[in-house]
């Protein structure tokens, strides 16, 4: 039996790549089995151990409700409790596939540079001290350990919404090999690769009502299930150092070149996703199917999608309208019950892929980007009422909006410096943005 060791056990990875593994078991020749690694949390494994980590996925379309047992994942292990025991297992001969999702804030890239944050703590105290904390230190750590041990050749995917994503993996494994002098350069270069992805299913967050759904539904005190939609897409670069499971018998592709399909998902849907989450707060909704049918906020998400259908290949052009008019009916799905306030995290990590890119490539041409710009307004308005409120903000700049919002009494100052963590090299019409939120925040 082969084995994957999958980063970040969360909600969409047991919506997405678990359940496609879990069918490939079903149609492929070898049954495969998942190690999951919680990095910092115990809720998961707490949750899922005590039912042999089995949970129900809950898949909704707006015809009808399935729910399926999910099997393939045998453990799971959480990282400050024993973090050897997961080098062991990147290094076991047994773990073929590494793969992740720890969210864009998980991979620690310095917004200034877009390379490894080393000033970060954990990544400066892991490569002063050799004891792994961070998803890029667990990897360079058992990478080096799977060296020494002349283990069998490896791939990492990462399945997280990152920009050209498995490159990007490469090169923050490889300047923290440089960085902590690990001794991984020759040796990645031969023996380990890391396929991009393009990776799609609308996952909300596990709510008491949903267990008592499942309860009721299918008798089981489910501690742990997820709902999902019907709608599922993974695309995969062809490039495995060994073997894989049949993905492709459930339905993922393997291609050639993964970036076109991850540009149009980035902007389109996780663009437009963004926006709803900001305007939708703002206007006082609670759930994406309460945003879109508001007839403002649609207009203006069919706006976005337009400029962003711009920016993408031409090979992409083609069935734009119809990927577009899909989307917002997967976003009206009012079973899926997904809330703003959870697609509002981590925007500063966010809005750079999702939107800042759109204008970029816009500016480029000299094109305006007026509902892109609206899109980075309401995240304004969004970070600087919360900050004003003294209210939590799950972003990893939070404490920075807090010294911002201490560091003048003028609120236009106060904008501009939010402005400034997102992207403070961006091409960016900076009065345009600022006197948007401000009129939001005056009405």
């Amino acid at each position: 039996m082969k084995r994957i060791l999958h980063l970040g056990p969360g909600n969409f990875f047991r919506a997405h790549q678990a359940w496609y593994t879990h069918h490939a078991n079903a149609h492929g020749n070898e049954t495969w089995q998942i190690t999951g690694v919680s990095l910092k949390s115990s809720t998961a494994r707490d949750n899922l151990a005590p039912q042999d980590c089995d949970y129900t996925l809950v898949i909704n379309s707006v015809a009808d409700t399935d729910y399926q047992r999910i099997t393939v994942i045998d453990r799971i292990l959480v990282g400050p409790e024993n973090p050897q025991a997961i080098i062991d297992l990147i290094a076991d001969p047994a773990t073929v596939i590494v793969s992740l999702t720890v969210t864009e804030k998980g991979y620690h890239i310095d917004a200034k540079t877009g390379h490894l944050n080393t000033g970060n703590p954990d990544i400066a105290a892991e490569m002063s001290d050799g004891q792994p904390r961070t998803a890029i230190g667990f990897l360079a750590f058992g990478l080096q350990q799977r060296q020494q041990q002349n283990a069998d050749p490896i791939t990492i995917i990462s399945c997280d919404n990152l920009s050209d994503n498995g490159a990007t993996l490469k090169k923050l494994v490889q300047e923290f090999d440089q960085e902590a002098s690990v001794g991984l350069a020759d040796w990645l270069k031969k023996s380990v690769t890391f396929p991009g992805t393009m990776v799609d299913r609308i996952t909300p967050a596990t709510t008491d009502s949903l267990r008592q759904e499942v309860h009721q539904k299918t008798g089981w005190a489910d501690a742990s299930p997820v709902a999902t939609e019907l709608f599922s897409e993974w695309i995969i670069e062809d490039n495995f150092a060994a073997a894989r499971p049949a993905w492709d018998q459930a339905g993922a592709q393997f291609v050639d070149d993964v970036s076109p399909f991850e540009q149009r998902k980035l902007r389109l849907l996780n663009g437009t996703h963004s926006f709803l989450a900001y305007a939708g707060l703002y206007t006082g909704h609670t759930y994406v199917h309460e945003a879109i049918a508001d007839a403002l906020l649609r207009k203006a998400v069919e706006d976005l999608m337009l400029e962003a259908t711009a920016t993408l290949p031409a090979a992409m052009h083609s069935d734009a309208a119809d990927y577009c008019t899909e989307l917002i009916e997967r976003f009206a799905n009012p079973a899926l019950k997904h809330e703003l306030a959870q697609i509002a995290g981590d925007g500063s990590q966010k809005l750079p892929v999702r939107i800042l890119s759109t204008i970029t490539d816009r500016d480029s041409k000299g094109i305006p980007s007026p509902r892109a710009f609206d899109a980075i307004a309401y995240w304004l308005v969004f970070i600087h009422q919360r900050s004003a409120a003294g209210a939590d903000i799950n972003d990893p700049l939070a404490k920075r909006f807090a010294e911002i919002q201490q560091s003048s009494d003028d609120r236009r100052s106060r904008l501009s410096a939010i402005l400034q963590t997102l992207s403070p090299d961006a091409s960016l019409d900076q009065d345009r943005i600022l006197d948007r939120a401000e009129t939001l925040l005056d009405a």
